[in-house]
C-alpha cells in the first residue's frame, strides 16, 4: 500500500464527488447556489480542487446525497487533503505543477517513465542531479541549485523503504552516452543505475537500443501515474522546454500507456539492458 498523500487524497476526493454528481446529473451552476457560492468562484474550486470549509463539505455530501461508508470515506479524503507534504516545503521555488507531481509521486502504486536523452530524475545522483540543474542558467538560479537537488533526491525515497513504489522505466540508449557533468559523473551515474536496478526487484530500466526504429511520441518524455484502488485514475505528466504539466484527460492518458507499452516492447530485455550499461560503462573506462 502506497503512503498516503495530501495531494491524491485531494484528486481522489474530488473523483469521488465528480461521479456523484455525474449519477445524480446535478450541474455546477445549482451546486453553486445551493453552497452560496458564484458559479464562477465554484468553477475555480472545481479546477483547483480546493479543499471546503467543513461546513460547505458536509453541506456538499448532503446535497448529493452521500451517507454511510462513502461519506465517512469522504470525510476521511478531505481531512487528508488538509494536512502537508514534504513537497509543500518547496512551494514557491517550483511551480504548482511540478509539487503537484511530487505529492502524486509519494502516493502512487506503479509509475511507468519515458525519458530519450537523461536518465530519470528518480534514478539520478546527487552529482549527475546538480550538473543538470546547474546547467540550466535560464531557468535556475545558482543559489537555488542546492535546494533542487535536495528535492529530487528527496523524491528518489520512494525508490526504497518498505512499501516501494513499482518503478518501469524505458530510457533510449542516448541517455547512456549524454555526458552531464562529464566523464566520471556520467560513469558514477551508470554504475548507480546499475546497483538500484540489482537491488530492487520493483523497480525496472529497459534500454531503447538505438538498432530500434524510434523513440515514443518524437522522444518527449513523460510519465503515467497509478494510484490504489480503483476510485483514484490514472494520471499523466509531460515536460518539455516550456510545458511542464499534469494531464488528466483519459484519452491522453490512454494514448501515453499505450506509447509506453510500444516502447517498452522495442527494448531491450532486462538482462539485456543491464548488459549494455554496464557495456557503456566499461567502455568509459576506469576514472583516472
Amino acid at each position: 500500500m502506497a503512503p498516503m498523500s495530501s495531494t491524491v487524497a485531494r484528486w481522489e476526493l474530488y473523483e469521488r464527488l465528480r461521479r456523484r454528481q455525474a449519477d445524480l446529473g446535478l450541474i455546477g451552476t445549482k451546486i453553486a447556489k445551493q453552497l452560496g457560492y458564484a458559479p464562477n468562484y465554484w468553477y475555480k474550486i472545481e479546477r483547483d480542487r480546493m479543499v471546503l470549509p467543513e461546513d460547505k463539505h458536509v453541506a456538499l455530501l448532503d446535497l448529493l446525497e452521500v451517507d454511510g461508508a462513502e461519506r465517512k470515506k469522504l470525510l476521511e479524503l478531505r481531512a487528508l487533503a488538509k494536512t502537508r507534504g514534504w513537497w509543500d516545503e518547496y512551494t514557491g521555488l517550483f511551480n504548482a505543477e511540478h509539487t503537484r507531481l511530487w505529492g502524486l509521486e509519494y502516493g502512487a502504486e506503479e509509475i511507468s517513465s519515458f525519458e530519450s536523452l537523461l536518465i530519470p530524475s528518480l534514478l539520478q545522483t546527487d552529482d549527475y542531479a546538480r550538473n543538470l540543474i546547474a546547467g540550466d542558467q535560464v531557468i535556475v538560479r545558482r543559489p537555488e541549485v542546492r535546494r533542487r537537488v535536495q528535492a529530487r533526491m528527496k523524491r528518489q525515497e520512494r525508490i526504497g523503504g518498505d512499501d516501494p513504489v513499482r518503478l518501469n522505466v524505458v530510457i533510449s540508449e542516448a541517455a547512456l552516452h549524454q555526458k552531464i557533468g562529464g566523464t566520471d559523473v556520467l560513469r558514477a551515474q551508470l554504475e548507480h543505475l546499475v546497483k538500484v536496478i540489482t537491488i530492487h526487484d520493483t523497480v525496472e530500466v529497459l534500454v531503447l537500443p538505438f538498432s530500434s526504429s524510434g523513440p515514443a511520441l518524437g522522444g518527449a518524455p513523460f510519465h503515467i501515474l497509478d494510484f490504489p484502488g480503483d476510485q483514484a485514475a490514472p494520471l499523466g505528466w509531460h515536460e518539455s522546454a516550456v510545458v511542464a504539466e499534469v494531464i488528466e484527460d483519459p484519452t491522453t492518458i490512454e494514448t501515453l500507456t499505450a506509447a509506453f507499452g510500444s516502447a517498452a516492447q522495442a527494448s531491450l530485455s532486462r538482462e539485456d539492458s543491464l548488459a549494455r550499461i554496464r557495456d557503456v560503462i566499461t567502455q568509459i573506462g576506469s576514472p583516472l
